[in-house]
């Protein structure tokens, strides 16, 4: 948010969009390589990003390898899109409905905080990113109370003040 600062002495203000996860796959070109033997599922059971996003592509139905070994008229050739054996490359192609819904509510949200005299520095986009960050501020929050003490234990005058007790020492 630096360049906010450089432009605010022109009236310009600057907002953040951020977009849940979903939508920064799906719109930029994915790049996965064979997976380490300490990562394979005999020796991790964790879910791993190249199988759940191979999923997600496989649902799709369709994406287009732009550098890959073994392609047959553009499709993998085995079941998945992200077979585990190389390194591939591809840009899912989204079907036109869900680009469209996705243009309108990009568009949807752009248009809703453009018209504010003081827009937010960073604005969530969609019901999932929404609560992730929630749930993010609160573990923040609780995580703060916890050790108030020791975070204002640091204060030169070696009084451990409230949060609210410090801000109100410090006007």
């Amino acid at each position: 948010m630096s360049l906010a600062y450089e432009v605010a002495p022109f009236n310009i203000k600057m907002t953040i969009v951020q977009p849940n996860i979903e939508i920064s796959v799906l719109t930029n070109q994915i790049t996965a390589a064979p997976q380490l033997p300490q990562y394979r599922p005999e020796n991790n059971a964790a879910p791993l990003f190249r199988e759940i996003i191979g999923g997600i592509l496989d649902r799709l139905g369709s994406a287009a390898p732009t550098t890959m070994e073994g392609v047959t008229n553009g499709r993998a050739s085995s079941n998945s899109t992200l077979p585990p054996d190389r390194i591939v490359s591809i840009y899912p192609e989204l079907p036109e409905q869900m680009k469209a819904r996705l243009l309108a509510e990009t568009i949807n949200a752009l248009t809703a905080i453009g018209g504010h005299n003081n827009p937010p520095a960073r604005h969530i986009v969609g019901h999932e990113a929404v609560g992730l960050v929630k749930e993010k501020l609160k573990t923040v929050s609780e995580e703060l109370e916890e050790f108030v003490e020791v975070s204002c234990a640091v204060d030169i005058d070696g009084e451990v003040l409230s949060p609210q007790q410090g801000l109100q020492g410090q006007a």
